[in-house]
């Protein structure tokens, strides 16, 4: 949960700060060149639309006088002591009184008189209104080349095929949503990876998402801004493959064992040949090599899914949790006991085919084929029954008290 305070020469938390519709939050870091003219747009709107609304400006340490002026322009401080653009917008939204949230950056690149379009979505029952800069127009020098052609399409495209959500600018500095979709979310960055965050936890909780057309004006700040492009697009793209450990490692896990498995059946019964080529034991090794790396990057997935859940990235997952009740720690380890003794079994074939030599020289083209797949079953087992342990160790952690 972020920390937050009002900030001391702010208005102090009373009865009297009554619930209003429309919180306008801005998230500020050293803004006082930009933030007069922000407060100045929002303030604009809820005067044209009658909005029943009120300022939050979430600051995050600024040294200038970002404070003094959001409070001489009447509206209400709130100070993020988590550093980050998430934990600022998590403090701003937290101490917000709206039943509708709308969040957008406090450098004048978002127009804050035109948050209308926003509210009436959120009127009519979306959850989360999220802008598009690609649909709305980008003014030039509004965005890098880097940013607009390569790393926002590339990533909001990662992000579309991951979790199907028909959004096409993730990262959209502009965004709305409802209060208590904001408490369902349950969202813990603290980075710029907030944004991805906020619309893949709605995506997961089956929210409705809408986007509106968003202009990005070139900022007026007179220093660098503080997004670091790779960095932060690392960050963004971190975050995604945590939330779909599936995508990350499931779905090449179990290609990659599938693969070996295959590759291993084929293989065993002695040497194949496809066109030119002939196919071995170096071939047969290969494969074995593909099943134990597959049968790890699967159990990867399951430990990052844990992990994720206990961390509060992710959802429980009903699947997940049946198969947890049903594959007990104590079902694991029978598993890989089972699977160690078959290894075992196989390679007690090949000292009895080696002890009838007299423990002399073997064909190797002939012997290996007992000899991989007994040390692969073996190394199988293993790594399920030290598997096992550590999935039950991750169980047991998820399981307290919050």
């Amino acid at each position: 949960m972020a920390i937050s305070r009002l900030d001391q020469a702010g208005s102090e938390p009373t009865p009297e700060l009554q619930a209003v519709e429309v919180s306008i939050v801005m998230p500020c870091l050293n803004e006082a060149t930009t933030l007069p003219a922000c407060i100045a747009k929002a303030r604009a709107a809820i005067a044209e639309h009658g909005l029943d609304a009120e300022i939050v400006v979430a600051d995050n340490g600024s040294t200038d006088n970002s404070r003094g002026i959001a409070r001489a322009m009447g509206a209400r401080v709130v100070v993020a002591t988590e550093r980050g653009y998430g934990a600022a917008i998590r403090c701003g939204i937290e101490a917000a009184r709206g039943r509708y949230i709308i969040v957008g950056d406090a450098d004048d690149s978002y127009d804050f008189s035109a948050i209308l379009p926003f509210v009436e979505r959120l009127r009519q029952g979306s959850d989360l209104v999220v802008g598009n800069r690609f649909k709305g127009g980008i003014d030039p020098a509004a965005m890098p080349w880097t940013h607009r052609y390569i790393g926002n399409p590339v990533l909001s495209g990662i992000g579309r095929i991951l979790f199907r959500v028909r959004i096409g600018d993730f990262h959209c500095g502009m965004r709305a949503l409802r209060k208590d979709a904001y408490e369902r979310m349950g969202l813990v960055g603290t980075g710029m990876e907030f944004a991805s965050e906020m619309v893949i936890k709605a995506a997961a909780k089956g929210m409705r998402i809408e986007e509106v057309p968003t202009r990005l004006h070139r900022d007026g700040r007179n220093r660098p801004p503080h997004l670091r492009s790779f960095r932060d697009g690392w960050r963004h793209l971190r975050f995604m493959l945590l939330f779909s450990p599936r995508w990350l490692f499931v779905a090449p896990g179990a290609a990659l064992f599938l693969l070996g498995v295959l590759g291993s059946g084929w293989l065993i019964t002695g040497p194949k040949e496809i066109g030119r080529f002939g196919l071995d034991i170096h071939t047969l090794l290969a494969a074995g090599f593909l099943c134990l790396l597959g049968y790890q990057t699967l159990i990867f997935g399951v430990f990052t899914k844990f992990f994720a859940i206990h961390q509060g990235f992710n959802t429980p997952n009903a699947f997940l949790t049946g198969v947890g009740k049903r594959i007990t720690l104590e079902v694991g380890l029978l598993i890989g006991l089972a699977l160690v003794i078959a290894g075992v079994a196989v390679l007690g074939f090949a000292v009895i085919g080696w002890s009838a030599t007299g423990f002399g020289a073997l064909d190797p083209r002939v012997t290996m084929r007992e000899v991989i797949p007994a040390f692969v079953l073996l190394a199988l087992g293993v790594q399920t029954v030290f598997a096992s342990f550590f999935i039950s160790i991750l169980s047991i952690s998820a399981r307290r008290p919050a």
